[in-house]
């Protein structure tokens, strides 16, 4: 089990430092610079974060595993309230938080929790037809519904938000991590905690099926794209065919939930083995250490990480070269400052608060 912790911990760490070079270079414009670090950055957008998604589906599921082994229904009940009130503070902290940050994930999280609160003694199959069903429910909202309502694309910001239409739609449709079909990660992820991950022959399986299907998702729809973007007479745009067809976050498509989930497994998976393969390494345990402080370093990448940069007059406009160097010093930070913190403390300061506030 300490293999498997720390596995978990060192995806948490990846996730995160992915979810800083993403955010850093939103925040800071970088669309100039080399075009290999552009492609890398742009090809961690709505990936790390769905890896971060599904890992608190798998810290849901280690939560809850002892009523979900007990006929208490007691503390069947007593478990519930507690996810629903780690999802209600989420949601608070989330809302205090966005005026600083628009793109903030937290009170999206909050929502998959008081999701994950209501569904956490089904059973496993069950929890990947859930998955199956959050994920359709986005394409058919989309028919219903206008996706671009409220959203400014060339500012990326989302007007109305705090009106009840506006945070409805922001929550649950179609803001940055809408909970259809976000979700699903989260979901998923509690089947994939229920999973022993431990048995080499599991995460060979789990590590080539979503190789595979992450494979046959992108080169379908790259080719899809293509051919569409060949075929005359069709009444679409270039920017229809690929806001329609692409594998990127926005919108959050059927295939980019399929492709985005299957590269987190691929990753989760790898730090599984790396955590058993390289154990005895310091810069793996500086990882893990990391990966425990992730929510207080989720918070501190936008407080004291862009914070410092716009005191400087260095957070918007910049190239992809600096976004990335910037990212990389913050990062660095984040492990140095992980390190020394967990030498007197056990757990990280806003993840203690977190803790005391749920008790």
């Amino acid at each position: 089990m300490k293999q498997r912790v720390a596995g978990y911990d060192l995806a948490r760490a990846l996730a995160l430092f992915g979810m800083v070079i993403v955010n850093f270079k939103v925040a800071m414009s970088a669309e100039t610079g080399h075009a290999l670090l552009i492609n890398f950055a742009t090809l961690l957008e709505g990936r790390a974060s769905a890896l971060f998604v599904m890992l608190a589906g798998v810290g849901i599921t280690f939560l809850t595993a002892k009523a979900r082994n007990s006929v208490d229904k007691t503390l069947v009940l007593k478990t519930r309230i507690s996810v629903a009130k780690r999802g209600l503070l989420l949601v608070v902290m989330g809302l205090i938080f966005t005026p600083i940050w628009a793109a903030d994930i937290l009170h999206f999280y909050g929502f998959y929790f008081l999701l994950a609160a209501a569904i956490f003694m089904v059973r496993e199959k069950s929890l990947l037809w859930i998955s199956i069903i959050i994920m359709l429910i986005f394409p058919v909202l989309m028919l219903l519904f206008n996706f671009e309502q409220n959203w400014n694309w060339a500012t990326l910001t989302y007007n109305n938000f705090w009106s009840v239409d506006g945070m409805i739609r922001h929550i649950f449709f179609n803001g940055f991590h809408p909970v259809f079909p976000w979700a699903a990660f989260m979901t998923f992820g509690m089947w994939l905690g229920r999973q022993d991950l431990c048995l080499k022959l599991i995460r060979k399986k789990l590590f080539l099926g979503a190789l595979i299907t992450l494979v046959i998702t992108e080169c379908s729809f790259y080719y899809l794209r293509n051919m569409l973007d060949d075929s005359s007479g069709l009444a679409m745009t270039a920017e229809e065919i690929t806001f329609l067809f692409s594998t990127s976050m926005i919108p959050p498509l059927p295939q980019y939930i399929i492709s985005a989930g299957s590269s987190a497994v691929l990753v989760l998976i790898a730090c599984l083995y790396l955590s058993e393969r390289f154990s005895g390494r310091k810069i793996t345990q500086y990882l893990y250490r990391t990966g425990q402080l992730s929510l207080t370093l989720y918070l501190a990448h936008i407080i004291v990480g862009m914070g410092f940069l716009e005191s400087i007059g260095r957070l918007e406009n910049q190239s992809i070269d600096f976004s990335l160097l910037s990212a990389l010093i913050f990062c660095s930070g984040c492990i140095a400052f992980s390190v020394v913190w967990l030498r007197f403390f056990d757990v990280g300061p806003l993840e203690w608060v977190f803790r005391k506030m749920v008790k």
